[in-house]
């Protein structure tokens, strides 16, 4: 096992360098730039806008700044000080040393400061969608491949339809002005009560403002994992040690959940790295509906003004998390069915 991750690792490296190189080609390619998106004011004179650009580094070609943005400019010379003769260098130090760079948009605070920041309200929030999808997608798929053909499977295959459907925006303002607007049960938005220093307390503390974000970015996982399941679960049954388990005389709890659910949850597995990737997606319509200080709606309003430095520190960010879910995807095949071996 132990080799098999550090082989997967290596292999991820080019893949890493792969992903940012098209990624910074996409964004460079894209009309106006940070400093057209920076200064709105139609006086600006093509002047002091090429000089915004020469103070950002954006003036020069995509690879040459995507060289930059990846080894650093500190070694390079570019300008001359006009009072003390003396040579101006660049001040980034590039991602392979850890830096990555100071974000355009975000008061020119560093990148990952900024990522530090909004990361943790993206995490609390597609953990408990990921965690709500598997407690109740698991258990539903169970019982629905248990009462094949009966009214609980026909009820639970029908809302699986159609929940996979309903976009997520949909959903989520439905929620709002029903729990919120009419009945008032639930907070309208925003991830915590506004306080005088800006901070949040501790999740146990506004469990309430959780409820909505969770259940419009998890109701798609409990749709998906509860027929995932069932059809698993649907071919686990005509297997031989489950009529051999029926034959010896086990009880339905040790035959269902025992022998049964545990191999059914393989193709549970396959999708489970993944979705890791599909979270961070979708949590940033959930986000922009709720106004959820996350890292998804800071990424979107990144991408709208054209801040390189933050869409390249979320694209570094959700490169590694899918390369991680993969490798998680293939640990958990080992931990659930002890016969497979890389």
């Amino acid at each position: 096992m132990g080799k098999y991750i550090i082989r997967r690792l290596l292999q991820a490296i080019p893949t890493m360098f792969g992903i940012t190189l098209l990624s910074y080609l996409i964004i460079t390619a894209a009309p106006g730039g940070p400093a057209a998106a920076l200064s709105f004011d139609p006086s600006v004179s093509p002047e002091q806008r090429a000089r915004l650009e020469e103070r950002l580094g954006v003036n020069d070609p995509w690879i040459v700044q995507y060289t930059h943005w990846l080894i650093g400019d500190d070694w390079r010379q570019r300008s001359i000080d006009e009072e003390t003769g003396e040579p101006i260098y660049g001040n980034r130090q590039g991602i392979l040393r850890g830096d990555f760079g100071d974000s355009f948009t975000r008061n020119q605070r560093p990148v990952l400061q900024v990522i530090n920041e909004f990361i943790v309200p993206t995490l609390e929030l597609t953990v408990a969608a990921l965690a709500f999808g598997l407690i109740f997608g698991i258990p539903i798929g169970v019982l629905a491949a248990i009462d094949r053909g009966g009214i609980f499977d026909n009820i639970t295959r029908v809302l699986a339809v159609f929940f996979n459907a309903v976009p997520n925006f949909w959903l989520g303002l439905i929620l709002i002005l029903v729990f919120s607007v009419n009945l008032d049960w639930l907070p309208l938005s925003k991830r915590c009560a506004t306080t005088l220093t800006g901070g949040c307390p501790p999740i146990w503390e506004r469990m309430e403002y959780l409820v909505l974000p969770v259940i419009t970015l998890g109701t798609v996982f409990v749709a998906g994992y509860s027929r995932y399941m069932r059809t698993s679960m649907l071919d686990v049954i005509s297997q031989d040690y489950m009529r051999t388990a029926k034959a010896k005389g086990l009880s339905p709890r040790e035959i269902w959940m025992k022998h049964g659910a545990r191999n059914a949850l393989i193709p549970i597995a396959t999708f489970l790295g993944p979705a890791i990737t599909g979270l961070l997606g979708g949590a940033v319509v959930t986000e922009a509906v709720f106004s959820w200080p996350g890292l998804g709606r800071t990424t979107l309003n990144a991408a709208v003004s054209q801040d390189y430095p933050l869409i390249m520190g979320a694209v570094v960010l959700g490169a590694f998390a899918t390369i991680f879910g993969y490798i998680l995807s293939d640990i958990l095949y080992a931990l659930i069915d002890p016969r497979i071996r890389f």
